[in-house]
């Protein structure tokens, strides 16, 4: 049996034997030096006993509560002051119309005029009815003065007078009534009449678009409405590229039954005749601000139960957890309440320590040199 035994396996058996008696010297020889006693590599398990016993390292940030600018976002459209008709008070074949579409009109200027018709004979007549009204009176008022008359005929004479110049007045305003006039100022748009149409007591002639002031118009979810009052400020974004400021004027006291929101509208300021009656745009309402966190999404944990919060260190360098409201989101964080001015937050490491544990916290400097900007 052992002539079967070849000299190369004599001569591994020996190589692994001398590896054995080397390792087991405890001895580590690193470049060339032989290390003194007790200066040995201690063995595996005391590192592994020594990491455990030292406390996890994690990243904080001392938090501070800060002002919060809040908007509000609505879209809607611009909308004029009012569309106002301008309306014939009489009837009769439209003889003249002084404006078109598109023209600027002021309070007080001529836009249509109606054909007099029979105003002019009925108002010649008038006058000759007073006249005729007014001598028989001057007559029976000097033959009552001697005596041929009576009281009662001077009194019938007086009445046909007074009729006669009620008559004349009626005759006067009716025929002023042919001019058009505008009670108003705006823009001339349709609808419009032209020349040749009958106009009945009460016809358009024309309609004004009253642009000044204008206003924005849009919905505000229920959510939302609380925080808006009148009197707020805000900004307006046109399709158009352009940006105007303005004023909350009315927020609706009931909701639309259909979409469940609240009718806001906003006047614009200094508009002038530049913008155009239903225009797309947004607003941004200010709200006034209030004191809230601002945090990174990534310091956000959840708790056994799936309460969103963060985890922080106490002054004993213990891990805790804080519960947490998120307000709003943007684009470099959350806005958020739940927490207390100087809360250290563990910005990194979170994920390897839970509640209780005593940790080495060590504060974070890029947090808080991004804090500052």
């Amino acid at each position: 049996m052992f002539s079967k035994i070849k000299g190369s396996h004599i001569l591994a058996l020996a190589f692994v034997a001398a590896i054995g008696l080397w390792m087991s010297g405890g001895q580590v020889v690193v470049g060339g030096q032989t290390p003194e006693p007790g200066e040995g590599t201690p063995p595996i398990a005391e590192q592994t006993e020594e990491n455990q016993a030292a406390p996890f390292k994690v990243s904080f940030v001392a938090i501070e509560e800060i002002d919060r600018e809040r908007n509000v976002s609505v879209r809607g459209r611009t909308k004029a002051d009012a569309i106002i008709p301008i309306r014939a008070e009489t009837g009769g074949i439209l003889a003249k119309r002084l404006v078109s579409r598109g023209d600027f009109v002021n309070v007080n200027d001529v836009v249509c005029e109606i054909e007099p018709g029979a105003r002019e004979s009925a108002l010649a007549g008038a006058k000759a009815s007073l006249e005729r009204a007014e001598a028989e009176y001057e007559a029976n008022r000097q033959l009552a003065e001697k005596g041929f008359a009576s009281q009662i005929k001077l009194r019938e004479m007086r009445a046909n007078m007074d009729a006669a110049k009620a008559a004349l007045r009626e005759a006067e305003v009716e025929l002023s009534r042919i001019v058009v006039k505008a009670n108003a100022s705006g823009f001339v748009q349709d609808p419009i009449a032209s020349v040749g149409d009958v106009l009945q007591p009460g016809s358009t002639c024309v309609t004004l678009n009253d642009s000044d002031p204008m206003f924005f118009s849009g919905q505000i979810a229920e959510r939302e409405v609380g925080a808006v009052k009148p009197g707020m400020k805000a900004s307006v974004s046109l399709v158009t590229g352009e940006r105007i400021t303005g004023t909350v004027s009315y927020v609706a006291s009931s909701a639309d039954t259909q979409t469940r929101t609240f009718l806001t509208e906003i006047r614009l300021d200094d508009t002038g005749a530049t913008i155009r009656d239903g225009l797309t745009a947004t607003a941004m309402i200010s709200l006034p601000p209030t004191r809230s966190f601002k945090i990174s999404p990534s310091w956000v944990s959840l708790a056994d139960s799936g309460q969103v919060g963060v985890k922080i260190v106490d002054e004993g360098n213990k891990v805790g957890f804080k519960p947490i409201e998120i307000l709003s989101q943007t684009n470099n964080g959350f806005w958020v309440s739940g927490l207390e001015s100087g809360d250290r937050i563990i910005t990194l490491g979170q994920e390897y320590v839970i509640s209780g544990e005593i940790v080495e916290p060590v504060p974070d400097p890029i947090v808080n040199a991004e804090l500052t900007q």
